[in-house]
């Protein structure tokens, strides 16, 4: 059974509609024809519809015929759908099918994994070391996880300080659990990660957003946070380097930040340090818990995920205060126990390759740097782009709303963050992330996870998208 690429499919992820081609069409030097897709792509394009745009009648429907109330949980019929994780995967999937997408969007190192690192793991099935681990992690693992807080931090934390959890994103939520209550609020800078909002709901508290301006390199205002915090204000969360602008906050900032912190008894920090050791000199990384006042009031949220490489490895870790993270390993026990038995075991080796992952990590973040100045370079030469030079992780969090408004032939109107990314992607075949799922609608966050040659590709993909909108728009 087959069947052609449809614009529902494409606009279910985006929230937006667009004519996708029905007949052969010059994409830049690619010519694009509908090809067939296969059933198991129609079973995946339902599940994206069904998750953009879930259909309350017929879940009510299906209830009322079978007599057997079948519907949801009110919590998690407000949660949105990861945008990051629906487009991702919808590209894999043109991707498989045969169409020839430029994929930017997902936040995944496409280097391999470490040899010594993946070694370890290999070693780990072959010794048998496949059980059951600890609840909280191996032994091993925490007791390294403390050296490198030592060492690279300036933290001092003991093993049953430590809980190892299926990658950083269970950590982060796990934390958020702990300590929110239903109306606590959660303090977000935007633009933010798409998941801490939606974390914030499963708490059943409030996410309160502070926006941020590309003028300021999306860091947050002191006196801004200042202004907006209650008695109802629990949790701060920041992210530095930042998903998805890239920036990192200066040890003076988050002085400062430290200080209208330690005036709010009941407010604690989730500080999301997953970038850590991506980063770009001269900007140096400051551990929030490593400010005065600041270590028992700290949450902090590490994994190996994006340093080592090791996404599939699902492998992330929690630091803070012993009653917290005791309360984390206690959800943690009754939704998925510990961590995988063999991952620790690689994490254990990626943690022994020195400092900030030695000569390894080094060399893949050369690499980040010299596609992140590329990027930079290129769009600062086109009209009407703005951009925020990244000091680490590896995206670019692009402002293209200088475009909005535009009419483009055979598509129709831009007017905001998804459009325009619809329009990259159904038009010139090129995935990014709308801004709007990330809390900023004024740009679009592109992934430089990937080489050269496939940046430059994509580089004048968007160039060629962007050269027919300027007859619509002043720019």
């Amino acid at each position: 059974m087959s069947s052609h690429t449809s614009a529902a499919v494409i606009s279910s992820a985006f929230t937006a509609t667009a004519p996708y081609p029905d007949s052969k069409k010059p994409i830049g030097s690619i010519r694009f024809q509908p090809l067939p897709l296969s059933l198991s792509y129609c079973k995946i394009s339902s599940r994206i519809s069904a998750m953009a745009k879930p259909n309350d009648a017929e879940a009510l429907l299906s209830s009322t015929s079978s007599s057997v109330d079948t519907s949801l949980s009110p919590r998690v019929k407000s949660l949105k759908p990861s945008k990051t994780m629906v487009i991702t995967d919808l590209a894999s999937t043109l991707v498989q099918s045969g169409v020839p997408v430029i994929r930017l969007a997902a936040g995944e190192p496409d280097f391999d994994t470490p040899r010594v690192v993946a070694e370890a793991g290999v070693n780990a099935i072959r010794d048998g070391f496949t059980r059951y681990s600890l609840n909280a992690g191996i032994t091993e693992l925490r007791e390294a996880i403390c050296h490198k807080l030592k060492e690279e931090n300036g933290l001092t934390y003991a093993p049953d300080q430590i809980l190892v959890s299926n990658g950083a994103k269970q950590s982060l939520l796990q934390a958020v659990l702990a300590v929110c209550s239903p109306g606590d609020e959660v303090i977000i800078p935007a633009p933010y990660w798409v998941s801490y909002t939606e974390q914030a709901r499963l708490a059943d508290a409030t996410p309160v957003i502070i926006p941020t301006k590309i003028s300021d390199n999306f860091l947050l205002d002191p006196k801004d946070l200042e202004s907006r915090l209650t008695e109802k204000s629990r949790l701060l969360i920041l992210c530095s380097p930042s998903n998805p602008t890239g920036s990192v906050y200066p040890k003076s900032l988050l002085e400062e930040i430290a200080r209208i912190i330690a005036k709010h008894p009941r407010l604690m920090v989730l500080s999301d340090e997953i970038y850590e050791h991506i980063i770009y000199a001269p900007a140096t990384h400051t551990s929030f818990a490593s400010l005065p006042n600041m270590y028992e009031r700290t949450l902090t949220v590490n994994g190996f995920s994006k340093a080592f490489a090791m996404t599939g490895w699902r492998l992330g870790y929690l630091a803070g205060p012993k009653h917290i993270v005791a309360a984390c390993s206690k959800l943690q026990g009754q939704v998925s126990s510990g961590a995988s038995s063999i991952a620790q075991k690689a994490g254990v080796a990626a943690l022994g390759l020195g400092k900030a992952g030695g000569e390894t990590v080094a060399e893949m973040v050369k690499a980040y740097r010299e596609r992140r100045d590329f990027l930079v370079k290129n769009f600062r030469e086109m009209e009407g782009v703005k951009i925020s030079e990244p000091q680490g992780a590896f995206y670019l969090f692009i402002d293209f709303s200088a475009y909005y408004g535009a009419e483009a032939e055979g598509f129709g109107l831009i007017s905001d963050s998804s459009s325009l990314a619809l329009y990259f992607l159904d038009k010139f075949q090129v995935a990014t992330v709308p801004g709007d799922a990330f809390g900023d609608d004024t740009c679009i966050r592109i992934s430089y996870a990937t080489s050269l040659d496939v940046l430059r590709a994509a580089v004048e993909k968007i160039r060629k998208a962007l050269e027919p909108l300027r007859a619509t728009v002043s720019v």
